[in-house]
C-alpha cells in the first residue's frame, strides 16, 4: 500500500505515474530495497525523484491519504472488473472502450493491441 500511496503523492507533485513506477521497479528489483518501507520510498523520492522528504514522509504515514488510495484502487477494480495482478489497460483516444487484459501477456499480444490502438487514431 505504501508504494501505492508513493505514486499517488509523485503524481500529485507533477511526476508521471510512468516515472514514479519506473523508480520503484529498479529499487525492488535492481537494488532489493523494501519498497514497503517508509524510510525506503522518502529516500528513493528525494534521491531519485527530487520530492520534498518531510512532505512525502507525513503523507506516507498518514492513514486518511492510505484510505484515498484504497478508494482509487477499488473504483478501478469495480470499473474496469480486475480480479487480479498484473491487468493492463490500453486507453487509445478515438477508441469507444479501452482494452483490458489480466496476467502476464506475450509482447505479441501488445504489440497487437497497440498496433490495434493506432490504426483507430488514423
Amino acid at each position: 500500500m505504501k508504494a501505492h500511496q508513493f505514486v499517488a503523492f509523485a503524481s500529485k507533485h507533477g511526476v508521471s505515474t510512468n516515472t514514479s513506477n519506473q523508480v520503484l521497479f529498479e529499487a525492488l528489483y535492481e537494488e532489493g530495497e523494501n519498497i514497503s518501507l517508509v524510510d525506503t520510498l522518502v529516500s528513493i523520492g528525494k534521491n531519485k525523484l527530487d520530492l520534498d522528504e518531510t512532505e512525502l514522509r507525513a503523507y506516507l504515514e498518514d492513514n486518511e491519504t492510505a484510505k484515498e488510495v484504497k478508494k482509487e484502487i477499488e473504483s478501478g477494480r469495480r470499473k474496469y472488473r480486475i480480479g487480479g495482478v498484473p491487468y493492463f489497460i490500453v486507453d487509445g483516444n478515438a477508441v469507444d472502450k479501452p482494452y483490458a487484459f489480466s496476467g502476464a501477456q506475450p509482447q505479441a499480444t501488445f504489440l497487437e493491441v497497440f498496433d490495434e490502438v493506432s490504426f483507430d487514431e488514423k
